[in-house]
């Protein structure tokens, strides 16, 4: 597990740094999974724990100061950045967070669902949030719910689409990648939010998050991270692997 910790941080670490990476905020806006814990934007590092955010200034990265907990009173799993806003994934509900002033994130929203396991990504007008049975979820379903996020203070469900048992996602222009555990990788045209269409289904890997950047998909799964490629034909081919030992 901790080999597997390890990979995820250094992933994340490597995608934060490169200047193909830079977000809406900033070119120091850090991008990771949809599961992440921890994301980074501007000169600041957001953290969830189990129960809450955290803040840290890194202005001097060597010596990070602890700025503040903000209690979120929720079993708390993932964390996104988008656009002056943390998308905070709980298992009661995707939890919207203004960042405008970085030390003092401020609540503008909560879209509520039942329990589930919550990882959530955004592109546009739009959150997608995956929502999973199992584990610590075993209240929970399986579905994909499209939520509209053009009023971030107001998110509504546009569509919930039934799953198998969905874990992370990513999204790249029209494409939207949903990994589903040991069901493989989905593949959507998110073109019509309100009719998603199911492109192609891989089903000879385990996928437990994925990262969509210039047609190369970083995937983790049960036996290490995974690069691929794809195409407009929506074709993957493994270009390399990082193997972990459980």
């Amino acid at each position: 597990m901790r080999k597997i910790i390890c990979s995820l941080i250094l992933l994340f670490l490597i995608y934060a740094c490169k200047s193909d990476y830079v977000g809406t905020d900033s070119a120091n806006t850090g991008r990771g999974g949809s599961t992440a814990r921890f994301t980074i934007a501007k000169d600041y590092l957001y953290i969830v724990d189990s129960q809450s955010l955290k803040v840290f200034r890194i202005t001097e990265p060597e010596n990070p100061t602890f700025i503040k907990r903000v209690p979120l009173n929720t079993v708390v799993e993932t964390i996104f950045p988008f656009e002056g806003h943390l998308l905070v994934g709980t298992q009661t509900g995707m939890f919207i967070f203004s960042i405008a002033n970085p030390e003092e994130p401020a609540r503008v929203a909560v879209y509520s669902h039942i329990v589930s396991c919550d990882p959530v990504v955004a592109e546009g007008n739009y959150a997608y949030v995956t929502l999973r049975s199992g584990n610590n979820c075993n209240r929970g379903l399986n579905a994909l719910d499209v939520v509209d996020i053009r009023d971030m203070s107001r998110p509504q469900l546009v569509k919930s689409y039934p799953m198998q048992n969905p874990h992370g996602l990513g999204v790249d222009g029209k494409l939207l990648f949903v990994t589903e555990g040991d069901f493989g990788l989905k593949v959507f045209d998110k073109t019509n939010p309100n009719d998603l269409k199911l492109i192609k289904t891989f089903e000879d890997f385990t996928a437990f998050d994925v990262i969509p950047d210039a047609n190369v998909l970083i995937i983790t799964g049960k036996q290490g991270i995974y690069q691929y490629s794809y195409n407009a034909q929506n074709e993957l081919k493994l270009l390399s692997k990082i193997p972990i030992e459980s």
